[in-house]
């Protein structure tokens, strides 16, 4: 992908405008070949809940799994931050 086509994106998406959906596809392949890369990025079968990070708290997972579906009817992936998560933390 171009850069001048990557510019036009942002140009486009700061002016609050809508990217055609052809663009928001090659869009989307192109951030993905490129995370691909990244060696912590696992593929992932769907479907899957994508869930923000619980900072390691205990109740917060026990609830997300009971309102979601436990493991392994259900898959999901966490997204994680490097900060403690204080004192209910499972990992602390």
């Amino acid at each position: 992908m171009r850069l001048a086509t990557l510019d036009t994106y942002i140009r486009t998406l700061l002016n609050c405008q809508h990217l055609p959906e052809a663009d928001i596809k090659a869009l989307c392949a192109y951030v993905r070949a490129l995370l691909v890369e990244e060696s912590n990025i696992q593929l992932v079968s769907s479907p899957v809940t994508v869930c923000g990070d619980i900072h390691g708290q205990f109740w917060d997972l026990k609830e997300l799994l009971r309102r979601g579906g436990m493991v392994p009817e259900r898959s999901y992936i966490f997204m994680v931050s490097s900060r403690g998560g204080g004192y209910n933390e499972a990992s602390g």
